[in-house]
C-alpha cells in the first residue's frame, strides 16, 4: 500500500498494491499495522457501512461532530464516484480548502477522511457501491452536515446540478457561514 498525502492537512490517499494474474486480482484494503507506519495513524475502527447508489445521487456533505465525530476510510468497491472532502477543523491550515478524488473499481484508491472534514460523493456510473470504515458508532444526533452547492466551498462536481439526485436532507443542509459564521 501507498499512503499519499493530500493538499488537506491529515487527509491521506490509500493507493493499494495490485496482485493481477489469469484470475484476476488480490488487494489487501487495509491492514492496521502497515497504515500506521506509512502515514503515522494508528486507529481502532468500529463500524463498517455501504451504500449502493444510482447514476447521479450526490450523497453529502456530512460529518458526525462532538464526541461521536467519525475518522473514516471510503472505497468503491463497484462503479465510479467523485469523491469530495472540505476541512472544517477553523484551526487547521487547511480550513475550508476543498480536495476531490475519482474512485472507482479500476483504480480500488481509498480516501482518509479524518476527523473534522465533510464528506460527500457523487455516482459518476450507472451503479456505486460504496464503503466507509469507521472508528465511532454512527450515532444520529451527531449528524451533522453543509449544503453540497454552499457558495463559500464553491465545490466543482463538474455534473450539472439538475440532473442531481439527493435525499430531502441533503437538499436542506445548512451553509457553510450558517455553520461556522
Amino acid at each position: 500500500m501507498q499512503v499519499e498525502e493530500t493538499p488537506l492537512k491529515d487527509c491521506f490517499l490509500l493507493k493499494p498494491r495490485i496482485f493481477e494474474d489469469h484470475r484476476g486480482i488480490f488487494l489487501e484494503t487495509y491492514q492496521r499495522k502497515r497504515f500506521a507506519e506509512l502515514s503515522g495513524i494508528d486507529e481502532e475502527f468500529v463500524q463498517d457501512n455501504q451504500s449502493v447508489s444510482r447514476y447521479g445521487v450526490l450523497r453529502g456533505m456530512h460529518y458526525q461532530k462532538g464526541e461521536f465525530a467519525q475518522t473514516k476510510i471510503v472505497r468503491v468497491l463497484y462503479g465510479k464516484v467523485l469523491d469530495v472532502v472540505v476541512d472544517l477543523r477553523p484551526d487547521s491550515p487547511t480550513f475550508k480548502k476543498v480536495f476531490s478524488v475519482i474512485l472507482d473499481d479500476e483504480n480500488l484508491y481509498q480516501l482518509y477522511v479524518p476527523i473534522g472534514f465533510g464528506h460527500g460523493f457523487l455516482t459518476l456510473s450507472e451503479k456505486s457501491v460504496f464503503a466507509y470504515k469507521c472508528d465511532q458508532y454512527y450515532t444520529p444526533g451527531s449528524e451533522s452536515g453543509i449544503i453540497f452547492n454552499d457558495p463559500d466551498l464553491n465545490i466543482d462536481w463538474n455534473f450539472p446540478e439538475r440532473e442531481m439526485i439527493l435525499s430531502e436532507k441533503d437538499k436542506v443542509l445548512p451553509t457553510f457561514k450558517e455553520t461556522f459564521g
